[in-house]
This record gives structure tokens, sequence and C-alpha cells, in this order.
């Protein structure tokens, strides 16, 4: 039997101050739906998190300011993990992702298990 890994699926998209009607609004929770309820079906969902939009951060000099990073005009809207057999079966799966119809991108990395 092969060994499942876990595999964290980060979630970028690009903010945008324009405000989704209530029908595109519905079709994104139905893709989302869709898609966390398929990779569930299959037994290889572990959570799923949507981060909200307001944050602070603080840096090495203890400094902290409001707001959430943003590099390269994208920020992080959320996170998955799954159980897969490896890397490339985890990012097949996130090629469903529906951040991908929004014009996002999927990272998808190993989880190291600290000892």
């Amino acid at each position: 039997m092969t060994q499942l890994k876990e595999f964290m699926l980060l979630f970028r998209y690009e903010p945008s101050n324009e405000e989704p009607t209530q029908q595109q609004l519905d079709d994104i929770h139905k893709h989302w739906g869709d898609f966390i309820g398929g990779i569930a079906m299959q037994g290889k969902l572990v959570g799923t998190h949507q981060l909200g939009f307001s944050g602070k951060q603080i840096t090495a000099n203890k400094d902290i300011t409001d707001g959430v990073y943003i590099a390269d005009n994208h920020m992080l809207g959320g996170n998955m993990i799954l159980k897969t057999a490896s890397l490339e079966e985890a990012a097949e799966l996130a090629k469903g992702c529906p951040i991908l119809l929004m014009g996002g991108t999927v990272e998808v990395r190993e989880i190291i298990p600290m000892n």
C-alpha cells in the first residue's frame, strides 16, 4: 500500500476593489464547494481555510504594520491540506481549483512533519 503524504495548496489571487454580483458570488461558492467536496469524497481532504482580508505584519525588529502581504500584486487567500501519494498527484488535483478561474494561482508544497 502506498504511503500518503500531506501537501498544502496555497491559493493566491489579485485583489480587486470591484464588488462581485450576487450571481458571481453564488457561482464562486458553487465552484469551491464542488472542488473541495470532490477531494473530500476521494478521502484526500485533511482541511481547508479561507483567510480574512485584514491582518498585521510583524518585522524582524518587532515593528507591527497594518495590512496583508502582497507580492507580485497577489495576496494569499487561503489554503488546503490534502493527502496524496505524490506531489504530481496533488498538482493534478490543484488543476481543478476555482482560484484559477479568477486568474489566481495555486502553489503545491509538501508538508514536512516536525518531529
